[in-house]
């Protein structure tokens, strides 16, 4: 038996051992999968015996599409002429045509090992690209063929040989007749032929799985050569399909799970399901595993065997199934893991049946590829430089999967997660590893979910990609090791890692390609996520870091509108939308419709297992500052500010217009002395104390020496100005900071007398947890909501800023009608009273003419005038590229005067400071801002295709980590 038909029944640590040397060697470079089309069918198995008899003439030579083709045959036996007939010229690769290459001179024997290094380096890029390739040369030496069919088991294509047993008087003929081999000397030919005598009997053992034997010129002569599909070629069928995951003896659940795919069954005489018909004429495809550990392995094999049979299934074999086939051909098997249950089930079957199911399991192809080659399926995955693919290794690897040659705590071998480094084209669908849920990862999915454990059978529709469940009667078999655990992602099958996200990290993003992780800056991040973070569960997504416009060169000013505004004209973007900049700390809010659903986010109930940790019950969701941070200690108030933004979302009419139980946002929460107390206390209320205490003093004393008539006049000047600098520096400050909680009060930018007076008292009642209103909501805490960031299945990131502040707009209406019940509120309620959430005032603006720039100039004047921070200019339609294909900042803000008093000091202003700040240095943190939101975008997508946890804080992570990046904080 070759070592291809041997490794068909071989076992998971040999090929474990196996692919763990491949690996090492190739997993840099991932080749692309072959395009050639096979035939259904079963997978040969040839063994060795006497010398092949000699096929008559006339008849075809089956050649698979995808193999390497070896002649064989003496010198002037015909090998060219035969290969010019029936194939291609560029598929034929002569030994003398590349010593021709290396020596100018194709008869030149001592260029011989120069010639066929370059033969075999051109055949094995060939085969690596799924071409078929010829080798056209003597090949009568085993040495030389050795090295051939080590060639092709490389590249994983069957080697096959085409012997040209001609006469040495024929072949001597044809050599004088050659002006270039006229004098070549009669042994060689005989030495040839002597060599080609000795080796016939022996090729199929030397590894070659066809080996075809024409004798004399006539039958070379009137031969002829046909491709043929490879038997796991079925991209000519494209469905549609549904593909079941594996079943385990749950005939039952088999059945259920059919019906609610459409399907009728069919019964025989005893009542017992033998076939199933879709009446849209749709295809069940198996990916193996149907028996073993569950209460009918018989039941499901019939049912499987008879739509097999009749062509309304396909079917791949699964390990189980290639123990059960080794043992109904007598091998020696140990009857574990299952296999026990199934011998006593079978035992009760005739002898027919018996026969018919190991005949079955014996036409089992390892793997499929349908749909035009965008869809494998098989059992245990398969990475794409196996897709199509025939060897030993190959089913192997479709069989078992790859392990690390490690065990768990378990004692079940640890595998190797090849579809994390998965990147090919063809959606791989595949079972063997259960797992609580069936999850999309780098187009590949894992349809065992356990069902013969108590969890459930799934089904993928193709090409629809929809799911469809059933769940498990009971358990049936106990299983080594728990399906789904209550660390986080652990509802998944694959909790979170150490290693996921520890040392220099590549993440691969749909936006910006490849990002890259410093270890040190991984290392901050996991301090903050480990200790500060909310649960991971809960936290999907985290803001990135905005860029500032281009320092402006306007009198007076560092930043300015006219630098946003041209900036985003010359990267080819005309509208913009110019929102009102909060000044508060930027809040992530999850609010979902009810408590279950937080409890089991982000899949649903089917998801959960119980209330994660740091999840309060009764809390419909989360709210986290832009470093995962909770924002409240008391989880009441959280409660009672997202069962607010729950019900404004209820009276607004979103829950069933966006088809959603959940809505991620990214808002402004404030005051700025919620989150801030410690900046304040220690930085800005420090130096504006200071300032207070010493300029009354200084100027008291300048005055009164001027008025004893000392010259000091330019000197009171100097510090009267300090003074009134350092007043606008409290002053500023002071707008964005007011009392939370004990009393009613004013909006930011109208903060009461008795909170403007002492900073530091309003930071001290920040740091409490705010008392609530009369309304249910802490008073004087407010939401600035602007822009919806995901609901379940989608993200939003890509809609137009004015649809989403359209949508953000009808939430905040939605609040009078939500409060006006409220404790009394109806009654006495207070027109001037506001409530949670604030609106975001917005001007559109066309960079490309003059008046309208001019209008949202005038427009950001009178905001920063009133006390407002400045704008954000946002381009109007979201994920705008350039013309070079890379992202344009999606906003950059535009700070007001007063407030960049706060940032860079109370005298920042004068012309001297002026001339010295504008030397920003911008590059790092526009990088920076782009490289976040790209990192954003990729967890909101991974969020929206159902990706597990894991790889959602793979993204997530990754921002918080390029946070640590040394940066100027005043940008």
């Amino acid at each position: 038996m070759t070592d291809d038909g041997r490794t068909e029944y071989g076992n998971e640590e040999r090929h474990a051992q196996h692919a763990r040397e491949d690996r090492q060697r190739d997993r840099a470079q991932r080749e692309r999968g072959p395009a050639s089309p096979p035939r259904s069918g079963p997978e040969p198995e040839p063994t060795p015996g006497p010398e092949p008899r000699p096929e008559p003439a006339g008849r075809t030579l089956a050649v698979p599409d995808l193999s390497l083709v070896v002649l064989v045959g003496a010198t002037g036996s015909g090998k060219s002429t035969f290969a010019a007939r029936h194939f291609r010229p560029t598929e034929v690769l002569s030994s003398d045509f590349c010593r021709g290459l290396v020596s100018d001179d194709e008869n030149d024997q001592s260029a011989s090992g120069d010639a066929f290094e370059v033969l075999h380096f051109i055949a094995a890029k060939r085969l690596a690209a799924g071409r078929l390739t010829v080798v056209d040369a003597t090949n009568v030496q085993s040495e030389a063929r050795a090295q051939l069919v080590r060639l092709a088991r490389e590249h994983d294509v069957l080697p096959v040989a085409i012997v040209l047993d001609v006469p040495e008087q024929v072949c001597a003929a044809r050599n004088a007749a050659r002006a270039d081999r006229a004098g070549l000397p009669r042994r060689v030919i005989q030495r040839h032929q002597r060599e080609l005598r000795r080796s016939l009997r022996h090729l199929e053992r030397e590894g070659f799985r066809k080996v075809h034997v024409l004798r004399g010129p006539e039958e070379v002569e009137s031969a002829e050569v046909v491709t043929e599909r490879r038997f796991n070629d079925l991209r000519h069928l494209t469905g549609p399909f549904d593909i079941i995951g594996d079943i385990h003896g749950c005939r039952s659940e088999l059945e259920t799970l059919l019906g609610r795919l459409g399907y009728a069954l069919v019964r025989d005489g005893h009542g017992r399901a033998v076939d199933a018909v879709h009446p849209e004429g749709r295809t069940v495809v198996f990916v193996g595993d149907l028996v073993d550990r569950g209460p009918d392995s018989p039941g499901v094999l019939r049912l499987v065997m008879g739509m097999v049979g009749a062509g309304h299934a396909l079917c791949v074999p699964g390990n189980h199934e290639n123990k059960l086939g080794r043992y109904l051909k007598g091998r020696k098997v140990q009857p574990t893991h299952g296999l026990a249950e199934t011998i006593e089930q079978l035992e009760k079957e005739d002898s027919v049946f018996r026969a018919e199911v190991g005949e079955f399991i014996r036409g089992l192809v390892s793997h499929y590829v349908l749909d035009g080659g965008g869809l494998v399926v098989c059992h245990a995955g398969l990475p794409e430089k196996y897709h199509g693919r025939t060897s030993g290794r190959v089913r192997s690897f479709a069989l078992y999967g790859d392990t690390t040659g490690e065990t768990d705590e378990f004692g079940l071998p640890v595998r190797y997660p090849w579809a994390e480094d998965y990147r090919g084209r063809a959606a791989v669908v595949y079972g063997h590893t259960p797992t609580p849920r069936a999850n999309w990862l780098n187009n590949t999915l894992c349809l065992d979910t356990g069902c013969v454990f108590g969890g459930a059978m799934t089904a993928l529709r193709w090409p629809e990609r929809e799911l469809v469940d059933v769940p498990a009667e009971r358990v049936w078999y106990e299983p080594a090791k728990p399906l789904a655990t209550e660390a986080p992602g652990g509802a998944d099958g694959r909790p979170l890692d150490l290693n996921d996200v520890a040392g220099r990290r590549i993440v691969e993003t749909r936006y910006m390609g490849r990002l890259a992780v410093r270890e040190e800056n991984a290392a901050a991040a996991l301090e903050v996520m480990s200790r500060f973070a909310i649960d991971p569960r809960l936290l999907p997504y985290l803001p990135p870091t905005m860029a500032p416009c281009a320092t402006s060169a306007e009198d007076g000013y560092l930043e300015h509108p006219t630098e946003a505004f041209a900036g985003y004209r010359a990267d080819g973007v005309r509208e913009v939308v110019c929102e009102e900049k909060h000044m508060g700390s930027r809040a992530v809010v999850l609010v979902c419709r009810d408590e279950t659903v937080a409890e089991a986010f982000p899949h649903g109930p089917e998801g959960s297992h119980g209330t994660p940790a740091g999840v309060p019950k009764g809390v419909p969701g989360a709210l986290y500052t832009r470093t995962g941070r909770p924002f409240f200690d008391d989880p009441e108030t959280t409660g009672r500010i997202l069962r607010r933004i729950r019900d404004c979302v209820e009276e607004a009419g979103l829950w069933a217009e966006l088809e959603t139980d959940w809505l991620l946002l990214d808002a402004e929460l404030m005051p700025w002395s919620l989150k801030a107390t410690g900046l304040l206390r220690k930085q800005y209320a420090a130096v504006g104390a200071a300032s207070g205490a010493a300029f009354p003093g200084v100027l008291g004393a300048l005055e009164a020496a001027a008025a004893r008539g000392v010259e000091v006049s330019a000197l009171l000047a100097r510090q009267r100005d300090r003074a009134l600098d350092a007043a606008a520096f409290t002053q500023a400050y002071r707008r964005y900071c007011w009392r939370v909680g004990a009393e009613p009060v004013q909006a930011a930018g109208q903060a009461s007398a008795q909170a403007s007076a002492q900073v530091s008292a309003s930071a001290s009642d920040a740091g409490e947890a705010p008392h609530p209103g009369r309304t249910g909501v802490p008073d004087g805490i407010r939401l600035a909501p602007f822009q919806i960031l995901a609901v379940r299945g989608r993200s939003l990131a890509g809609l137009p800023h004015t649809d989403q502040l359209a949508l953000i707009d009808r939430i905040i209406a939605a609040e009078a009608v939500v409060t006006a019940g409220e404790d009394g509120a109806a009654a006495d309620g207070d027109p001037q009273r506001p409530g949670l959430l604030a609106a975001t005032r917005r001007i559109i603006v066309d960079t490309e003419d003059e008046s309208s720039v001019a209008a949202g100039t005038a427009w950001w004047l009178r905001l920063t005038a009133d006390g407002g921070e400045g704008m954000v200019v946002k381009p109007v339609q979201a994920l705008i590229r350039q013309g070079d294909g890379r992202l344009v900042q999606p906003g950059v803000k535009c700070r007001g005067r007063e407030y960049l008093r706060i940032i860079y000091g109370p005298e920042y202003t004068r012309p001297d400071n002026l001339a010295r700040l504008r030397i920003r240095h911008l590059g790092h943190k526009r990088s920076l801002a782009l490289r976040e939101y790209a990192l954003g975008l990729e967890a909101l997508d991974r969020l929206a295709d159902g990706a597990p946890l894991w790889r959602v804080h793979e993204a997530v992570f990754a921002v918080l980590a390029l946070e640590s990046e040394p940066v100027d904080p005043r940008l």
